[in-house]
């Protein structure tokens, strides 16, 4: 079985903006070459400091040689960007894992809209480069407090032309937040809208899009929302229909670490419902979804699951496991 992670060398660290610096990774020397990915994927580096963090890469996704982050020096860092900062040097080898994709573009040639807050414009970068080579029309918004935090702006400057619009918001200049009812005004019905950045947005941004009536709308976190109050006072049970296993899980207890506890190894990064690598469908069950990944709809269905935070509702939870 091959290994779910590959060896990176951090070839280059670049400033880019107030806060914000970029990563170049490239393969390890003597290890596995890179695997292609899709725009709006994410990695995850193992941090030698023992934290697991996942950043959207932001570079040409034609691009096979190379793999690039960038990284917000965050005020509130539980240890992971303050290190990348401070600590990270080049020249030093990380396990990463290989890309996965929470995020994709929908595969249409009508107009795509993309909105970046902050840091949030990493994934929207990566998108914008593969729209601008296959001649795609795009609306840019690029959202930040100040244009000296506005990572890569010349980068999204160059690759604009007659079929990509690009419009800023700066919340210095303005003297206010962005109003994402206005800006997001008069697309029709079939459009898909995309947004990355901080939870207040990404709140605007679903609000804007439901006053509008977009239905096609797809959100991009970089960090969890805000946590949600559950009631799991009694354990249940969880199937596995692969393997005919019954699992006990106890009260409070997520299914990721009951599945650990037997001995299994599920695929699994953040512990946080970010990252999607534990993403496991769901056969039969009602689930509690606490993840920062599915939509209201994706989570309504109830196909899938992230189980290092969700949880099976009654007695009996079967994965496809």
């Amino acid at each position: 079985m091959s290994s779910p992670f590959l060896n990176a060398l951090v070839k280059s660290i670049t400033w880019e903006a107030e806060g914000v610096i970029s990563i170049e990774l490239h393969p390890a020397p003597g290890s596995s070459e890179f695997v292609n990915f899709e725009p709006g994927s994410h990695i995850d580096l193992n941090l030698p400091n023992g934290l697991v963090r996942s950043y959207s890469l932001l570079n040409d996704s034609r691009e096979s040689h190379r793999y690039v982050v960038a990284v917000l020096k965050d005020a509130k860092s539980r240890g992971g960007s303050k290190f990348i900062h401070e600590q990270l040097h080049v020249g030093t080898t990380l396990q990463i894992s290989k890309p996965r994709n929470n995020f994709s573009l929908e595969s249409s040639e009508k107009r795509k809209v993309l909105v970046a807050g902050g840091i949030g414009v990493t994934p929207m970068l990566g998108m914008l480069r593969y729209l601008r080579a296959h001649d795609a029309e795009v609306d840019f918004i690029y959202c930040a407090k100040s244009r000296k935090q506005a990572a890569f702006l010349a980068d999204i400057e160059a690759l604009t032309n007659h079929r990509i619009r690009l419009q800023c918001h700066f919340d210095d200049e303005m003297n206010r937040p962005p109003d994402l009812k206005k800006l997001l005004v008069g697309y029709s019905g079939d459009t898909h809208l995309y947004c990355c950045g901080p939870v207040p947005m990404l709140t605007a941004f679903e609000d804007a899009c439901n006053h509008h009536a977009y239905e096609n709308f797809h959100i991009e976190r970089f960090s969890i929302k805000e946590p949600v109050s559950t009631d799991m006072k009694s354990g249940y049970t969880i199937e596995l229909k692969k393997s005919g296993k019954f699992i006990a899980v106890a009260a409070g207890q997520s299914v990721l670490d009951a599945l650990l506890a037997e001995g299994l190894n599920p695929e699994h990064s953040c512990r946080e419902g970010l990252c999607g690598a534990c993403e496991t469908r769901v056969l039969c069950g009602e689930v509690e979804h606490l993840d920062s990944i599915l939509t209201k709809k994706e989570q309504i269905a109830n196909k899938s699951m992230m189980i290092c935070v969700s949880h099976g509702k009654g007695d009996v939870l079967v994965l496809d496991i």
